[in-house]
C-alpha cells in the first residue's frame, strides 16, 4: 500500500485536553485541534472525567481537522490515552466512580492517588507480577483502583460490567471491538507478555488480592483478546463512528497505546545531522507534560528496582520497555508558579502585552537579565542558595514511593519576582537532578543510555531542555515535530492500515529530523554539587519520616 496517497488521523487524549491530527504519510502534520477536557477534584488526591465527554471532544476535534477534506484520504487512525481508569456498567453505560455518585464522573484519572492504601496492600503479596512494576505497583495502576471501588463502592461495584483503560476505551467506541491494547494491560493492569511460558492473566494473582470476580467469563470484564500497538483492531472504524466522525465505515483504526509510549514511538528514531547514535537501545525519550515519563527499550529484559517494566512490545515492537517517570513535572512547576505571591502581578502585565507570551518564557527572560545584573556566568549559578526537592505527588522513579513530599532550602522573607525567579528556576533543576537519579538507577543495572529525545508540553521550554544537557552530561535531541505523540499515534494508524510493513519501518520514515542540544560542561561541578544537595534533601525527609513513624510504633 505505500505510496498510495492519503491522510492518518492521530488522536491524543492527555490530562487536560484531546487532540486530533491530520497527518502525512512521511509525518508531516498539516492540521491540529484541540479542546479542553472537564476534570472534578472533589476531595484531595482524587480527580474524576466523563468518558462520555472525552469521547464527543474526540468527535469534535476529528470533523474540526477534516473540514475540507476527503474522508476517503483517511487511510488509518490511532488512538492514544492516559492510563485512566474507565468504568461501565453491563449495558456500555458510563457508571459514577465517585463517592458523588455522578454517573458522569466514571473515569479516575491516572494522577488519581485514592488508592495508596491498596497498593501497599498488593505490594506485601511479593506476587511474581510485581516484578515487573520494579517490585512496587503504584496507585497510579488500575488494580489498586479496582480493588478501591470495590472496598469503598460496593454498590457501583457489582452493577460493573466493564473495566477499561482509557485507550481501549476509545478504540471500542471507535470499532465496537472490545480488544485490548498489549501497552495497555502490560503496563498498567499486571498481564504478563514476553515469548516464555506462564504469560498473560494470572488467575492466583486477582485471587489473592481479593478481585477474582475479573476471572470469570475469561476476563471479559477486563480483556480476554489481546492486539499489539499497531495491529488493525475489530474491522475498523463502526457505522456508528464513522456517522459520527464524518469518516468512512471500515477505516483502519490501530489497537491504542498509552499517551508517554506514543510519545516514544514519536521520537526515538528521530534523525539529527551530527554525531549521535540511533541506536534503539542507547537512546531514552523523555515525555515532559503534566507528567515526565522516561522510555527506555532494549532487545532483552533488565529489570530495575523502583522503575516499571521491562514489557515486552509494549511500545516498540520485540523490544521490552522501562518506564520511569515523575509524577508531577509540568504540574509542579504551574503550582510553583502559581502559588507564588508574585505571580498575578506578573500575570497582569504579561495580559497588557501585545504579544502573548507563556509565563515560562517571561520567567526565562526573566532569569537571563538576573544573571546580567548579579554578574555571574550562567543561570544556573542563580540558585547556590536554594534547593528544591521535586517529588510534591509522590515518587513513581526509582523510588516507587507516593508518600514522599517536596521540600524547599533556602527560603527567604523575600515575595518579589526575583525570588519567583529563583524558585522557578531551581525547580526546573530539581526536575533534571530527578532524572539523573532514574538515569543512574537504570545504568547500574545494565542499561546503556547515550542521548535523550524530548517532547511534550516542557520539550518547548528551553531552560528546561538546557538543564537537563547540563545536569545529566547528555545530548538532547529535540524533534522538529512539534507534536511527537500525535505523530505517534499516527504511527500505528500507517501501520494498521498496513501502509508501513511494521511500527519499526513507520518510525523510521515519520519521525523525522531534530536539533541537537549539548551540554554546557562550565556548570559541571557546579551541579554536581547541587546534586549531591538533592540526595541530602531526600535524605533528610527519609530521617523525619522516621522520627515521625515513632508516633505509630
Amino acid at each position: 500500500m505505500e505510496g498510495k496517497e492519503g491522510y492518518l488521523i492521530g488522536v491524543d487524549v492527555g490530562t487536560q485536553s484531546v487532540r486530533a491530527g491530520l497527518v502525512t504519510c512521511n509525518g508531516s502534520i498539516l492540521k491540529i485541534a484541540s479542546l479542553p477536557i472537564k476534570t472534578w477534584n472533589p476531595y484531595p488526591d482524587m480527580y474524576e472525567q466523563s468518558s462520555d465527554d472525552i469521547w464527543n471532544l474526540c468527535i469534535k476535534v476529528i470533523r474540526e481537522i477534516m473540514n475540507g477534506i476527503d474522508p476517503k484520504m483517511v487511510l488509518g487512525i490511532g488512538f492514544d490515552a492516559t492510563c485512566s481508569l474507565v468504568v461501565l456498567d453491563k449495558e456500555f453505560k458510563p457508571l459514577s466512580v465517585s463517592k458523588t455518585e455522578n454517573a458522569d464522573r466514571n473515569i479516575i484519572l491516572w494522577m488519581d492517588h485514592r488508592a495508596v492504601n491498596e497498593a501497599n496492600f498488593i505490594n506485601k503479596t511479593g506476587h511474581k507480577v510485581l516484578k515487573y512494576v520494579g517490585d512496587n505497583i503504584s496507585p497510579e495502576m488500575e488494580p489498586p483502583k479496582l480493588l478501591w471501588i470495590k472496598k469503598n463502592l460496593p454498590n457501583q461495584w457489582e452493577k460493573a460490567g466493564y473495566f477499561f483503560d482509557l485507550p481501549d476505551y476509545l478504540t471500542w467506541k471507535a470499532t465496537g471491538s472490545l480488544q485490548r491494547s498489549l501497552c495497555s494491560l502490560v503496563c498498567k493492569w499486571t498481564f504478563i507478555a514476553g515469548k516464555s511460558k506462564g504469560g498473560g492473566w494470572q488467575d492466583d494473582f486477582w485471587r489473592q488480592i481479593d478481585l477474582e470476580e475479573l476471572i470469570s467469563e475469561n476476563y471479559e470484564k477486563i480483556g480476554c483478546s489481546v492486539l499489539s500497538p499497531g495491529e488493525l483492531c475489530g474491522k475498523g472504524l463502526s457505522t456508528a463512528a464513522a456517522k459520527e466522525t464524518g469518516l468512512i465505515p471500515g477505516t483502519p483504526v490501530s489497537a491504542s497505546i498509552i499517551d508517554a509510549h506514543a510519545g516514544g514511538l514519536g521520537v526515538l528514531l528521530c534523525k539529527v545531522s551530527e554525531d549521535c547514535t540511533e541506536n534503539l537501545d542507547k537512546r531514552m525519550a523523555l515525555i515532559c507534560g503534566t507528567s515526565t515519563c522516561h522510555m527506555k527499550v532494549n532487545k532483552d529484559p533488565i529489570f530495575t528496582p523502583g522503575i516499571w517494566g521491562p514489557y515486552y512490545s509494549a511500545m516498540v515492537p520485540e523490544h521490552w520497555c522501562s518506564e520511569a517517570g515523575q509524577s508531577a513535572a509540568g504540574a509542579l512547576l504551574d503550582h510553583v508558579i502559581n502559588s507564588h505571591p508574585a505571580s498575578n502581578l506578573l500575570k497582569q502585565r504579561i495580559l497588557k502585552c501585545e504579544e502573548k507570551r507563556h509565563i515560562s518564557d517571561v520567567l526565562n527572560e526573566m532569569a537571563e537579565n538576573l544573571k546580567e545584573k548579579k554578574g555571574i556566568k550562567t543561570i544556573s549559578l542563580l540558585t547556590v542558595d536554594y534547593h528544591v526537592y521535586p517529588d510534591y505527588h509522590g515518587n513513581r522513579s526509582p523510588l516507587a514511593n507516593p508518600d514522599l513530599k517536596g521540600i524547599v532550602c533556602g527560603l527567604t522573607l523575600s515575595l518579589d519576582e526575583e525570588d519567583l525567579v529563583k524558585q522557578y528556576v531551581a525547580t526546573v533543576q530539581s526536575l533534571a537532578y530527578s532524572t539523573k537519579h532514574i538515569i543512574k538507577a537504570l545504568e547500574d543495572k545494565g542499561h546503556i543510555i547515550k542521548c535523550l529525545l524530548v517532547c511534550g508540553g516542557l520539550s518547548k521550554n528551553p531552560l528546561y531542555v538546557q538543564m537537563h544537557a547540563d545536569i545529566t552530561g547528555l545530548p538532547i535531541i529535540v524533534p522538529n515535530s512539534s507534536e511527537p505523540v500525535l505523530l505517534g499515534c499516527a504511527i500505528l494508524a500507517a501501520s494498521a492500515a498496513k501502509y508501513y510493513s511494521s511500527v519499526v519501518a513507520a518510525m523510521t520514515a515519520m519521525c523525522g529530523n531534530g536539533i541537537i542540544v549539548k551540554p554546557n560542561i562550565l556548570d559541571k561541578q557546579y551541579h554536581e554539587l547541587k546534586y549531591t544537595a538533592f540526595q541530602k534533601l531526600l535524605h533528610c525527609q527519609g530521617e523525619i519520616m522516621k522520627t515521625m513513624n515513632q508516633l505509630y510504633s
